[in-house]
């Protein structure tokens, strides 16, 4: 069982791979205009969340799309629980401070999370149109989970073994918010693969930040490594689903000029933040 989900999701990551540098990539640059504007000019939903390029009615059904989260005495659990438990000795290292960064999905926090994988600074002054695609790409795969989220209701690894979480802030939230699939790595590995075709030359680094992404939320002791796994799938869907939307398309192509004309300049990303980056990834 563990074999054949961890095969599933990383069929499910390799068809999405496939995408990069498709066909939004190829059409004409006189569709390259966007008819929306900044986040200031979005709609916005609860959270600090604005608007995302998809309708309901289009996001990926992770409940459909998704078996049932692994049931206590299985193989499966038994690996979630052995995961959990390896991450323990992480806590107080910077590591365990990388994912107490990594959970903050706020504005303008959270654009500084694929930062130093891009290679330049991302922000709403610099990258306005790689900010806003951020923003949009993060509500259309976070919300893609709730449909599995709310039926399954899976109790988070924090309430199980009683082990400190690396947000405790969060905590009381996040106890009536259920672990299986994680919305947190669902936005993490969509913003992996999207980064990925707006800068392809950075295209491994980007990748294996969202692997890494996604191991965050095991070692804040918030999500399951199952939860992780069945999120890169509907982040997959999510982004697969995204390219079928025109708007999201011509954002791509304008973040990727911005990108490009930021590395030309010679700009690069904060160093503090790169630094840890570096020292977390060591252990």
């Amino acid at each position: 069982m563990a074999l054949n989900r961890i095969a599933g999701s990383m069929l499910a990551i390799a068809a999405t791979i496939t995408l990069l540098g498709g066909p939004a990539a190829a059409e004409p640059a006189q569709h390259c205009e966007s008819n929306v504007g900044s986040p200031d000019t979005l709609k916005e939903l609860k959270h600090g969340l604005v608007e995302g390029y998809l309708p309901p009615s289009s996001l990926p059904n992770s409940l459909e799309l998704l078996p049932a989260p692994p049931k206590p005495g299985s193989t499966a659990y038994a690996l979630d629980v052995e995961t959990a438990e390896a991450t323990f000795p992480l806590r107080g290292t910077p590591r365990w401070e990388l994912s107490a960064r990594d959970a903050n999905l706020n504005f303008p926090a959270a654009a500084s999370i694929y930062s130093c994988a891009l290679g330049v600074p991302i922000s709403k002054e610099e990258t306005p149109r790689l900010y806003t695609l951020l923003r949009r790409v993060l509500t259309d795969a976070g919300l893609a989970t709730y449909s599995a989220k709310n039926h399954y209701q899976r109790p988070r690894p924090f309430t199980v073994n009683n082990q400190p979480m690396c947000t405790p802030e969060d905590e009381k939230g996040l106890r009536n918010d259920g672990s299986y699939p994680s919305g947190h790595t669902a936005a993490g590995w969509a913003w992996a693969l999207v980064l990925s075709e707006v800068a392809p030359e950075r295209r491994d680094q980007l990748v294996a930040r969202g692997i890494e992404y996604g191991k965050s939320r095991s070692i804040c002791n918030v999500h399951w490594l199952s939860d992780v796994q069945a999120s890169q799938i509907i982040g997959s869907a999510a982004v697969a689903q995204l390219h079928t939307d025109p708007v999201f398309r011509a954002d791509l192509r304008a973040a990727a000029l911005e990108v490009k004309a930021l590395r030309e300049q010679g700009q690069t990303p904060d160093v503090t933040y790169c630094s840890l980056e570096i020292e977390a990834f060591k252990q």
